[in-house]
């Protein structure tokens, strides 16, 4: 029977075909092929065989007035889901492979075959076998056939808004789900207490985005990971996770999760997505498309109240993030309406989904709103952290006035500890040298030479006790000579000859200015006993470094004294003086030779 020749709508050559009629042989799984019959294309599968699966051969004849030279190619608005194409009993392309059930999918885009020239005849018989699986959407939409360039830019054109479309909306949807996704691992919600609770707008948004992008990705997944029709679930789940997660985006943009409306909402989403997940799974396993085309008209039925509702609110208190949302919801509720209609109800095998586009709106709303929730985020953290820097100046300030005020406390009690040392010091030496004078003149037994001894040390250890005052911390050489020229002319006057033997010692930074004064107590008691005592007739200083010490020796040549005897004041007082600066002192004795000697380390 001849094939009807018709020219598309959208072709202007002569030589371009449109071939809209066949003779059909359908053979179902397990059973013997139907008789040969003519059909008009499209011819849509799930609707000519409900409840089965199996194989249809397309045989559709054409003539030409005379055979080309050049190149032809054939373009299929839809073929499959799987395909073996003959020209003239030749085989140009195999789509899948038709001897296996439930696996590849190449009906999902147009189909583009190359013609070689030396196969066209004036009379030609394309042969077209299909393997078609239930409920996916398999069958033949019609073929056009003509000179290569201008049927492969009618597959170029259709290709382009089909495939490189959907492809352009799941590259956008993932990556503004990622983005989303990386916000809400980044970011906290500023409205709840404690702090630490992550942004569910976030989660929310990036979640329908990644089901979006598996959604309209797999229109150019012709091999799926999964068999049929367990893929197919998973495809109307991720469109119910879209819907799920865009009505928990808009209500938290809406502000309406606060609301006690929030109990019922998230666990009547969870029921829908559930729904989706058994009906889809009762349509594609016992091949009812009722169910699943119910559950797209309920979930129309749902979402287009609910975006009334919302865009009704949204009017009403003016916030643009919400009005943009609910105008985006607008449409594509409407695109989802007339998708049901044309392509669930209407049958339309050629038909593409214009959902699939309206979405990119909605997604760039949500991309919009997802960026200006972080800008006010971020201005809000950088205020917070002008605040902070604020308040952290001004408790630097009050900080740097306490630490001024508690400087001038504690230098202000180092001048009353110096002066309270100094006092203490001019009590316990030159105060304590005067009252033994005072006890000398009234008690009448003291001679005039005791007491201008007495009198002698108390002057000596008040000019000692001043030049302390001005010494360098650590420097034991200037202590030393300063009580070698207040006390020389004394040892002169006693006849008792001074030997100076004095290395040049290092400094011990650790003796401060009140160290430095107990070491000189110490000498100066060590001298004074031997001035009074001793009845010595050379004294000999000596001082030297001795690895990390400092040693420093008093040696007499006089009567000595018996170093067992229980110590009297003055040798008690050198012994604490010695232990409060860290010093170890030393004392042997004997008739000739007494040698008190102070050992300072160097260190701390």
């Amino acid at each position: 029977m001849a094939a009807a020749l018709a020219l598309s709508p959208c072709v202007s050559s002569s030589e371009v075909l449109d071939l809209r009629t066949a003779r059909v042989t359908v053979t179902h799984e397990g059973l013997s092929a139907e008789p040969e019959r003519e059909v008009a294309l499209p011819y849509h599968w799930d609707r000519a065989n409900k409840g089965h699966a199996g194989q249809a051969l397309f045989v559709v004849p054409f003539t030409l007035t005379k055979v080309p030279e050049q190149p032809w190619g054939i373009y299929f608005r839809r073929v499959g889901n799987t395909a073996d194409i003959w020209l003239n009993g030749a085989l140009l392309a195999k789509l899948g492979d038709t001897r296996r059930p439930n696996g590849d999918d190449f009906a999902k885009g147009p189909q583009y075959v190359g013609i070689p020239p030396g196969l066209l005849r004036q009379d030609n018989v394309f042969q077209i076998v299909i393997r078609a699986d239930g409920g996916r959407r398999g069958g033949l939409a019609g073929l056009v056939a003509g000179p290569e360039a201008e049927v492969r830019g009618l597959y170029l054109q259709s290709f382009r808004w089909r495939i490189s479309a959907s492809m352009l909306v799941t590259m956008f949807s993932l990556l503004v789900g990622l983005v989303a996704l990386a916000l809400w691992v980044t970011q906290v919600d500023p409205t709840h207490l404690p702090a630490e609770r992550r942004d569910s707008v976030y989660l929310a948004a990036g979640v329908a985005e990644l089901c979006w992008a598996l959604r309209v990705g797999d229109a150019a997944i012709e091999h799926p990971p999964l068999g049929w029709p367990w893929w197919g679930v998973i495809a109307a789940a991720a469109f119910a996770g879209w819907i799920c997660c865009i009505a928990l985006f808009c209500h938290h943009v809406a502000g309406w999760h606060r609301h006690r409306s929030m109990l019922w909402v998230k666990p009547g989403l969870g029921l829908l997505f559930a729904s989706s997940v058994v009906c889809s799974s009762l349509s594609l396993v016992l091949l009812q498309e009722i169910w699943l085309t119910a559950w797209f008209a309920a979930a129309n039925l749902l979402f287009a109240g609910y975006a009334v509702v919302y865009l009704q609110a949204a009017v009403r208190r003016g916030n643009p993030d919400t009005l943009l949302l609910a105008i985006a919801g607008i449409l594509n509720v409407a695109m989802g309406v007339r998708d049901w209609v044309v392509i669930r109800t209407g049958g339309d095998l050629g038909a593409v989904t214009w959902i699939r586009y309206s979405s990119l709106l909605f997604g760039l709303v949500l991309g919009y709103i997802v960026i200006s929730r972080f800008r006010q985020a971020s201005r809000q953290s950088r205020d917070l952290m002008a605040t902070l820097e604020t308040r952290v100046l001004e408790k630097e300030l009050a900080l740097q006035r306490s630490y001024q005020q508690v400087e001038q406390l504690a230098r202000a009690q180092e001048r009353s500890s110096e002066r309270v040392r100094i006092l203490r010091d001019m009590h316990d030496g030159v105060g304590s040298h005067i009252s033994s004078a005072i006890r000398q003149m009234q008690s009448g037994h003291g001679n005039d030479r005791e007491l201008l001894q007495t009198l002698r040390d108390a002057l000596d250890h008040l000019k000692l006790t001043i030049d302390t005052i001005h010494l360098p911390p650590g420097d034991v050489n200037a202590l030393l000579a300063s009580m070698r020229y207040r006390l020389q002319p004394r040892f002169k006057a006693s006849g008792i000859e001074l030997q100076w033997s004095v290395d040049r010692l290092p400094l011990v930074p650790r003796l401060e200015s009140n160290a430095l004064q107990q070491l000189q107590f110490m000498v100066f008691e060590a001298l004074s006993n031997v001035l009074q005592h001793a009845q010595a007739t050379v004294l000999r200083i000596e001082a030297c470094a001795i690895d990390a010490n400092l040693c420093l020796r008093i040696v007499d040549n006089g009567t000595g004294f018996d170093t067992r005897a229980p110590w009297r004041k003055g040798l008690l007082s050198l012994q604490e003086r010695a232990a409060a600066i860290g010093a170890t002192l030393s004392i042997d004795s004997e008739h000739g030779t007494t040698v008190v000697q102070i050992l300072i380390r160097r260190d701390s």
